[in-house]
């Protein structure tokens, strides 16, 4: 064989499993004050405990299960990933309880997240069906461009919303068309258009003749709508033009609204639209605010996919675990931070501390 040239190839691997076993050896005293007993503590320890549960699992193993859980929908049940790629032998009840452990020590950071939301200029909530103790619960996320919040409860009511969004909130809150949401009074609305998008295509697709004209009216002053907030925004329309069109649109829409519809469907539309007229055109009125909810149900959607994977959580105390970690886990998303040293750095404190995810935040 005659050697022509050499050329190159590339290839990335992870370096092979080594699994550190570390020995802390504690310094036990007693305080010459009020005579307590006292004990040393390393940076690298997540808990002084000794005895019985004197043997534990590293920071870096219970960050990592704590994406695989609740970030990446891995249930405890399959934690044997962590058996068969370093070693780790690990119980569910073992890491569900550690898990647990971290979620408290998360709890001023998911506080400070909740108080970023009820003060943040917009925000985008959504919701759904959850399983605790095998009854329906539901998971509420409320997400602004910065944070997210999760927050699992019994119910679907606007008390269970207040509980997070505060009943005094008086941001604009782009959300879909569930009733809740229109009970905060100070907020300023604006209703998900692609909800009322899909709902007019599917009624055009189901709908023949006449019935079909109105939904497809609907349909198109909505992305009329849509097309004059991108020539708002590329700069194509002045200010008065703007003002015109937008109140052309509001006229259109109100003729459909005001003439009765004999079909079922277009009557059940028509109130809808009726009870959201308010909200249907708030986007063209404030630059920047979206038309849609598409980022609470961006958040939602992988606990849709975890969902029906291992269907929820076994108590509320697990649910509670759940919504905290999610919380700083998809926060840290948001932010593009690495999440694992964050968990790291709450595992080895000796007391729950609050994490800077999104910095100093003014309205």
């Amino acid at each position: 064989m005659q050697e022509t040239g050499v050329v190159r190839q590339y290839q990335t691997e992870i370096p092979p499993p080594r699994v550190e076993h570390i020995e802390f050896r504690m310094h036990l005293g007693r305080c010459r004050c009020c005579r307590r007993p006292v004990a040393g503590r390393h940076p690298r320890q997540t808990s002084p405990a000794v005895g019985g549960a004197a043997s534990q699992l590293g920071p870096r193993a219970l960050a990592l299960a704590a994406v695989l859980n609740k970030q990446l929908g891995l249930p405890y049940g399959k934690a044997a990933v962590l058996e068969q790629s370093w070693g780790l032998k690990v119980s569910r009840g073992g890491l569900c309880q550690a898990l647990a452990r971290l979620a408290r020590k998360a709890e001023p950071t998911y506080g400070a997240l909740v108080t970023h939301i009820r003060g943040a200029p917009s925000i985008t909530p959504d919701e759904t069906g959850w399983k605790v103790g095998g009854r329906l619960w539901w998971m509420w996320a409320f997400s602004s461009p910065r944070a997210t919040v999760y927050d699992i409860q019994p119910g679907r009511g606007y008390e269970q919303a207040a509980a997070v969004l505060g009943k005094d909130f008086d941001g604009f809150l782009v959300r879909d068309g569930w009733s809740v949401y229109r009970q905060f009074r100070r907020a300023f609305h604006q209703t998900c258009r692609a909800h009322l998008l899909r709902r007019c295509r599917e009624m055009i697709a189901l709908g023949a003749g006449r019935a079909a004209g109105f939904p497809r009216a609907v349909r198109q002053t909505l992305l009329s709508a849509l097309a004059l907030r991108e020539r708002r925004d590329q700069r194509r329309i002045g200010a008065h033009g703007l003002a015109v069109a937008r109140g052309r649109l509001e006229a259109r829409m109100d003729r459909l609204l005001a003439k009765p519809r004999h079909a079922a469907r277009n009557r059940r539309l028509s109130h809808h639209l009726q009870r959201e007229r308010d909200a249907l055109f708030t986007f063209l009125y404030c630059p920047g605010l979206e038309a849609t909810n598409w980022r609470a149900e961006q958040a939602i959607r992988p606990m849709v996919v975890t969902r029906k994977v291992w269907g929820g959580n076994r108590t509320a105390v697990g649910a509670r675990a759940q919504g905290v970690l999610l919380s700083v886990l998809q926060t840290c998303r948001q932010q593009h931070r690495p999440a694992l040293p964050l968990l790291i750095h709450l595992l080895c404190s000796p007391k729950p501390t609050t994490l800077n995810l999104i910095g100093p935040h003014s309205r």
